[in-house]
């Protein structure tokens, strides 16, 4: 058996929040705040525009496996010594990168800082369930995540005017003053968090943990819920771009505007579901965001049969999208970390996984199935939204049975 289920520390201030929330700007760091960087590296190093693209996805493939590491070591080892190894990799990464000599150098500068980054992905979820508690986590997640949004919205542009001003370079060693105070922070504010494991209790293997995660309905429910309504959000995103350039001529400028549709109805998601914590059950909330998200993808796919694209037509349908996903989330992610809450962090670790690996295989799958038409990313997005509606429904029924099923 796994050991006791970690317990909140009482009720914690703002300041652990606040610095939760610094932690989670180390993901954007590792992957947002490069994108400007790409074209700079392709012509410093004189490799090839896939080479140079490299450097990016790198970050992405690499993260997502990542982070199912992170969440067991954290469970074994504890929170704290984790998360600063995770930080300090992190900063060795950004260090390798800017001195970076060779396209060689410079990957392996960005995978050390996309193994760091990871860190941060999977353990402020699991650090904020040992802080606020089951009862606590979902508010606590919703916060966590508007923060988490700002970074990809500062980041680029940060970036962009960090390598006109001073050099591709500028934005790794920016990236290292950034992580070396967010990492000084967490020294001095975080303590462990974990609970001590009983005495006598003995913890099984890492493949044992992931089993009896997979053996809980709900946990898996929950995470495929997250994972696939990613791939149809991530997807949407991507498509958008191939919709406005090749469909309705517009400009890529006219595109990165149309674009904060994405952000703002994530963040009002976000927003929606702190206020529903505590006053509606999470499985009810989860089953309304399939249904707004299914209803969306509905509503897209009508719009692209009765030949009425136009920005508006695929951007409205996007802010729903993330409207959506982020009222969703937080009670998902809540949901799966506390299904079995001994394995918060594995459980943490999981969800980021197929959060990322989701959003990984569906944009891809889009390119590859892509015809010129906007018919295959209707039918990408819809498999994926099916999946997305079917394991919300499960936590909801599961639910509704338990609760038939106690005494009068």
């Amino acid at each position: 058996m796994a050991g006791p289920a970690p317990a909140a520390t009482g009720k914690p201030g703002w300041v652990f929040l606040l610095t939760l929330a610094s932690v989670s700007f180390i993901g954007p760091l590792a992957v947002h705040f490069f994108l400007p960087v790409m074209p700079s590296v392709r012509d410093a190093f004189g490799v090839s525009e896939a080479l140079a693209q490299l450097t990016f996805s790198i970050s992405l493939f690499v993260m997502a496996f990542a982070t199912l590491a992170y969440g067991s070591l954290s469970d074994r080892h504890g929170r704290r010594p984790v998360l600063l190894s995770g930080i300090g990799l992190f900063l060795a990464g950004s260090v390798l990168s800017a001195l970076a000599d060779s396209i060689g150098v410079l990957l392996a500068g960005r995978l050390l800082q996309a193994v760091g980054a990871a860190c941060s992905m999977t353990l402020t979820r699991a650090i904020a369930r040992d802080l606020f508690g089951e009862a606590g986590l979902v508010r606590a997640l919703s916060y966590l995540t508007m923060a988490y949004t700002l970074g990809p919205m500062i980041a680029p542009p940060l970036g962009g005017f960090l390598v006109d001003a001073f050099g591709w370079r500028s934005v790794f060693w920016t990236a290292l003053g950034l992580g070396a105070a967010i990492g000084a922070v967490v020294l001095s504010v975080l303590h462990e968090t974990r609970a001590k494991p009983e005495a006598g209790v003995r913890r099984q293997g890492y493949l044992a943990d992931y089993a009896m995660l997979c053996r809980n309905l709900r946990f898996v429910a929950y995470v495929c819920q997250t994972g696939f309504s990613s791939g149809t959000f991530f997807t949407l995103a991507a498509g958008a771009s191939f919709l406005m350039r090749d469909h309705l001529g517009r400009s890529a400028s006219e595109y990165g505007l149309y674009f904060l549709f994405f952000p703002v109805g994530y963040w009002v998601g976000n927003l929606v579901s702190s206020r529903l914590s505590g006053r509606v059950a999470s499985p009810t909330v989860v089953l309304a965001g399939s249904l707004i998200l299914t209803a969306t993808v509905a509503g897209f796919a009508c719009a692209v049969a009765f030949g009425a694209l136009t920005p508006l037509t695929i951007f409205i349908p996007g802010f729903l999208a993330t409207f959506s996903q982020g009222m969703a989330l937080p009670h998902s992610q809540a949901g799966a970390i506390n299904a079995v809450p001994a394995l918060a962090g594995t459980a943490s670790g999981v969800g980021v996984f197929m959060q990322m690996f989701c959003a990984a295989i569906f944009t891809q799958l889009f390119g590859l199935v892509a015809d010129g038409t906007p018919w295959p990313l209707v039918a990408v997005v819809v498999a994926s939204t099916a999946v997305a509606l079917a394991a919300g429904v499960i936590p909801f029924v599961a639910d509704r049975r338990d609760a038939g099923a106690k005494p009068m």
